[in-house]
């Protein structure tokens, strides 16, 4: 007997491998996961705690415009009926969808504490209370119009949606984030605009390519603003799904008197502010950030403000570049776009995003159009009844009173004017009212607006292409409603130089001032003066500081920065800080990291850094004030590091003068500040590297004398002019300066006297150029160089500028001519203030000729 027990007892315990059954279990809770908790749907980019709370606030009635309700309402019907879950789960997915630093479109409108970006927690549930935003009934409208499916809740007593009909594309405008088994998902937010922009250009062609698309949709446009460092990881996630995005935050280097301050107004998504400033007062306490004496946070309800005080010695733009390295100022958004499509996980680009949720709209608004078809058709059935009913009113009058039962009159209807069931119990529920005129023709025209409407949607039905212009209609609706400019914008980085491709390729006038203040300005902006005129403003610059470089160049090229200590630093020309003729501009240290005691003293600009054999055939001579000069091949110049490099060997006493861009077989011309020049073959100085040193290239007449300026004269028809201080100048032929060897001492260039002042600029010039001449006044003239006629090599030369008491000329460039409508001489305008200078004949036909003796 205990032994037929037993074996009962083993019948019952099945042998089953621990590895199969383990496998097989996990593998069960984790596709639990996936498709119940963790992924977004690729249909209204929705999880389904998401579905539920917004499902859960539409069974409460909580419309845009209708009263709040309590949170704790809205989480015990969400919980009651949809979600077995944790009530704090449910919570924080409504807070989150409340938190404009959280989700790009809020969902809920809240009303109480919701948290804030510092990482502070809402209030509890009991104490807050929530409604639909504007935009969440577009994701819940004609729900109830078997547009989507639904299926049983948790104890099959409710209906819930397994998706949202959703009218804007929810998954690319909010994002998603969620951690599964084995999965994860992380995807950016987007401009509703720029989405539905994208949107409509797939439905127009289906065989749109990714970059394409990526025209209208720029890159993620993030809640908290801030800036995307670098376009290349935005495109890698637009094209796979899978991409690392750099964010900065947005700084602004303000200078008050003689300390500077580093302000930030937005922040990188899902930073928690308050957590930042702290990690970055432990990181200055460690020494690891210097430079820094105080940080404020001056944030408020209008925005962030965090403001880093930088100490006195300190660079402004290192400090922030080392603030970006080691905090939270910069960081990564790492994108994985993986979505359920069709109840299943997929990695999705960006067009795989769209291309699904245009399909969902598809399939909805044929759902809907069915529905609205079917309503419309069983109205139209009962007001047939009806309008029958109508035509024959004394014979249904009789027959309704003959019957003893409703059901005998109903039958009697039915079996004698041919209705069917419902149209005989629509008649028979008719009032008296109806039976008057004026209703009799309200029933003919809601019948006759009914066909028109039946007719209508079964054109719909038949045709694809008018229901694609249907979903594009609701789009463009949705843009116009809720459509927002961009928050967070896009810049180049370092390694990142697609981003030409969103800059216009215009001539720009670049400007350095003598303090290192930099701006361009689109050529457009400057116009042609006679010579002799009094100038129009060039620059609202501070009293002490002037113009001293001016340089006409292309948004896309490079330009290479010489400092007097000879270190060269680079920069493309869009990155300069655009600026009006009459802005002050913006200091090169708070630009590129050059340090505040050097000066750039010469710049050079550069077509291409890419192109090898551009590189090897082009070459950079610097020049010196004491004379030396120095050949270098470009190439040794075409990798610059963000702390500029050595670019030549400058000895104790001396500094870096000139740097110009030639081909090997220039003739280079320099003159000396006491008047005399020397030209000699580039052939001559060999080609050294970086670090050396160079080699003579003129002998000083005296300890006092110094180089003013070096040219490179590949055209033999330019000519050679020189400015004197005093606002003199001439042109001479090339050929007046005989080939010598380099290092001798030269030849008269011009007559230096007290009148002329001592030399300041030497220029190689057509007739085809202008000059630009800036005085230490900030007083910019603009001559045409054809006015000037060719005159001998050791004349005094002609009077260009007049000068206003003890102004004397800083700087001259050399631009190209435009033909425009020169103004009457010396009727200048001021280009500051609008209004004419006191006219005066600034010519002076007597200094026209004047000369010395050689």
């Amino acid at each position: 007997m205990a032994e037929d027990l037993e074996n009962q007892e083993n019948d019952k315990i099945v042998p089953i491998n621990i590895d199969e059954q383990m496998k097989s279990a996990y593998i069960d809770y984790s596709m639990s996961v996936i498709v119940s908790r963790a992924l977004p749907d690729v249909r209204d980019g929705l999880k389904p705690v998401h579905r539920r709370v917004l499902y859960g606030m539409l069974g409460l009635g909580l419309g845009a415009g209708k009263p709040y309700k309590k949170s704790a309402r809205i989480v015990g019907e969400v919980l009651g009926k949809y979600h077995p879950h944790g009530d704090s789960s449910v919570y924080m997915t409504m807070v989150r969808m409340a938190q404009e630093w959280s989700l790009r479109y809020l969902m809920v409108d809240g009303q109480g504490n919701y948290g804030s970006v510092d990482g502070d927690s809402p209030a509890a549930m009991r104490y807050t209370e929530a409604r639909f935003s504007k935009l969440a009934e577009e994701m819940v409208a004609d729900i109830n119009k078997d547009t989507i499916d639904f299926q049983f809740n948790f104890d099959d007593t409710e209906q819930e949606p397994t998706v949202l009909p959703s009218k804007v594309p929810n998954l690319l405008i909010n994002g998603s984030s969620g951690i599964a088994v084995g999965m994860a998902t992380n995807m950016a937010p987007h401009n509703l605009t720029e989405a539905i922009n994208a949107t409509v250009a797939y439905i127009d062609d289906n065989e749109i390519t990714i970059a394409e698309l990526m025209k209208h949709i720029k890159g993620p446009d993030f809640p908290t603003g801030a800036i995307i460092y670098g376009y290349n990881g935005v495109q890698e996630a637009f094209e796979t799904g899978r991409g690392r995005i750099v964010m900065r935050a947005k700084a602004e280097i303000e200078s008050n008197r003689d300390r500077e301050s580093i302000i930030v107004t937005e922040i990188p998504y899902q930073v928690n502010k308050a957590q930042m400033i702290e990690r970055t007062a432990e990181l200055i306490g460690e020494k690891k950030i210097e430079g820094i004496s105080n940080i404020k946070d001056e944030s408020n309800k209008d925005g962030i403000r965090i403001v880093y005080e930088i100490k006195r010695d300190a660079n402004a733009s290192i400090v922030l570049n080392n603030l970006f390295k080691q905090t939270a100022l910069q960081t990564s958004f790492s994108v994985n776009n993986i979505a359920l499509v069709n109840g299943r996980p997929q990695l999705l680009n960006l067009k795989d995003i769209i291309r699904h949720f245009v399909d969902h709209r598809h399939d909805v608004v044929i759902r809907r159009t069915k529905f609205e078809l079917a309503e419309a058709e069983k109205r139209a059935h009962i007001l047939e009844g009806l309008l029958i009913a109508l035509d024959h009113i004394e014979e249904v009058i009789k027959l309704i009173r003959a019957s003893s039962t409703p059901d005998e009159a109903r039958v009697g209807l039915m079996e004698k004017f041919g209705l069917s069931d419902i149209q005989a119990r629509a008649i028979l529920d008719m009032t008296l009212r109806r039976l008057t005129g004026l209703e009799r023709d309200k029933i003919k025209e809601e019948y006759a607006e009914l066909m028109k409407t039946i007719e209508y949607l079964k054109s719909i039905l038949a045709d694809e292409g008018l229901r694609m212009q249907i979903i594009k209609d609701e789009l463009a609706e949705m843009a116009d409603k809720y459509g927002d400019e961009r928050r967070t914008t896009i810049v180049h980085s370092a390694e990142d130089m697609s981003m030409e491709d969103f800059i216009e390729d215009e001539e720009v006038v670049i400007t350095i001032s003598h303090e290192g203040y930099i701006k361009r300005t689109p050529a457009t902006e400057y116009r042609t003066q006679s010579r002799g005129g009094k100038g129009s403003k060039g620059s609202d610059s501070r009293n002490e500081d002037f113009i001293e470089h001016l340089l006409i160049a292309s948004n896309h090229n490079y330009m290479l920065f010489f400092t007097e200590a000879g270190r060269c630093f680079w920069l493309r020309v869009y990155e300069i800080p655009e600026g009006s003729r009459t802005s002050k501009g913006r200091a090169l240290q708070n630009i590129i990291n050059i340090p505040k005691e050097e000066k750039v003293k010469a710049y050079i600009k550069v077509v291409n850094l890419k192109d090898q054999e551009y590189l090897e055939n082009n070459f950079i001579i610097m020049c010196t004030k004491k004379g030396t000069i120095k050949k270098t091949s470009l190439e040794a110049y075409s990798r610059p590091r963000v702390n500029g490099i050595n670019a030549i060997n400058i000895n104790e006493g001396d500094q870096l003068l000139e740097a110009s861009l030639t081909t090997g077989s220039s003739e280079i011309v320099m003159a000396l500040r006491s008047g005399r020049a020397i030209r000699f073959n580039e052939s001559t100085v060999r080609p050294m590297g970086r670090t050396a040193t160079g080699v003579r290239g003129v002998t000083l007449a005296h300890d006092q004398d110094e180089v003013v300026g070096m040219i490179a004269v590949d055209d033999k028809e330019a000519t050679v002019l020189v400015v004197s201080e005093k606002g003199y100048g001439k042109r001479t032929d090339i050929d007046d300066y005989r080939v010598t060897n380099r290092g001798g001492k030269g030849v008269k260039t011009i007559n230096v006297t007290d009148k002329t002042g001592a030399l300041v600029a030497i220029k190689n010039v057509t007739d085809a150029d202008d000059l630009m001449i800036i005085n230490k006044s900030g007083i910019v003239i603009r001559i045409v160089v054809s006015e000037l006629r060719v005159m001998g090599r050791a004349t005094q030369g002609v009077r260009l500028i007049t000068l206003k008491g003890n102004d004397e000329i800083a700087s001259v460039a050399k631009i190209q001519h435009e033909d425009e409508e020169e103004e009457t001489e010396g009727n200048v305008t001021d280009a500051a203030t609008g209004t004419d200078e006191n006219p005066e004949n600034n010519n002076n036909p007597a200094a026209e000729g004047e000369t010395a003796d050689n």
